[in-house]
């Protein structure tokens, strides 16, 4: 008896190490009983019956990245490129995964080659070298709206490296140098061109300068003359007052005064070694009795 109880708690504790399972962080283990699928278990632990259910599948809920393998597809303008793509997805709904799809990263991949295929062969050659976003936004609209029935969300769709043949390489290398020798080269004319407009612009100022400085040093000139003009007028006027009012005395002094200055001119000559005089000393000597005639006539005035 004793026996038979000791057999039945082995077999009732082996039976419920059977029924514990214990589900990783990060996953997701679908319960099926008799075949049939009935719950899925999250991480933790998780207790079925034995013989009558079972787990069915472990599906990975994080978030996962597939290489797509190179393709050779064909652009819009009949050229042959390589491309090279990633797929990153996420399982939201472990039930469809496991069975509304019998291998998901199989179909996940066929998927993505044959949109991949339709959306780059509808462009040309330059489109699918320089529109890259466009690429990675049609595809991953495409394919996330097919594989949503999975209960996959894919997050992102990258294309990874896009190879033309070698025979466009080089040609477009070669329109590359003549792009770059292109504006080298229009640049450096527009940099004359800046230069010489500067040079005419810097002539022009100068001219402008030179002919105000003309025009100044004329005025200048002129305004001086209207000054001497007006003093001769002036100094004309007053010697004729003089003349009008003391007579032949006061035109004595003023021929005086311009006879002296002449011959101190030829006193103080450089050049001048011997001067000679063709004149008489009586008329210098009655020129200056004039003036003295003249002063004593001025300091008689004054007395009175």
């Amino acid at each position: 008896m004793e026996y038979f109880f000791g057999l039945l708690a082995l077999i009732v504790i082996i039976f419920v190490m059977m029924g514990v399972t214990v589900v990783q962080q990060g996953f997701v283990f679908t319960i099926e009983r008799f075949g049939r699928y009935t719950y899925s278990a999250q991480p933790g632990l998780t207790v079925i019956i034995p013989f009558f259910d079972r787990v069915g599948r472990k599906v990975n809920v994080m978030e996962q990245v597939l290489d797509i393998p190179g393709q050779e597809i064909i652009t819009k303008d009949n050229a042959m490129v390589g491309v090279d793509a990633v797929v990153f997805f996420q399982v939201l709904d472990a039930a469809k995964a496991a069975y509304e799809v019998s291998d998901l990263y199989v179909a996940i991949m066929q998927i993505t080659t044959t949109n991949l295929r339709t959306v780059m062969g509808s462009m040309d050659l330059d489109e699918t070298l320089s529109k890259r976003d466009d690429i990675n936004g049609r595809l991953l609209s495409v394919v996330d709206h097919a594989t949503s029935p999975w209960g996959v969300k894919i997050t992102r769709v990258e294309v990874k490296d896009i190879r033309p043949p070698a025979d466009i390489s080089n040609a477009m290398a070669r329109q590359m140098k003549a792009e770059r020798e292109k504006r080298a080269q229009i640049l450096e004319a527009e940099g004359m061109r800046a230069a010489e407009i500067l040079r005419a612009e810097g002539e022009k100022q100068g001219a402008i300068l030179q002919a105000e400085g003309r025009k100044e040093a004329a005025f200048r000139d002129a305004e001086a003359r209207e000054r001497e003009a007006e003093a001769e007028a002036k100094a004309t006027v007053m010697v004729s007052d003089s003349i009008a009012t003391s007579g032949t005395q006061a035109l004595n002094y003023f021929i005086a005064q311009k006879y002296t200055e002449a011959i101190s001119q030829f006193a103080t000559s450089p050049n001048a070694k011997t001067i000679l005089f063709p004149v008489e000393a009586t008329q210098l000597i009655g020129t200056l009795g004039g003036i003295g005639e003249l002063a004593k006539e001025a300091l008689a005035t004054k007395e009175k």
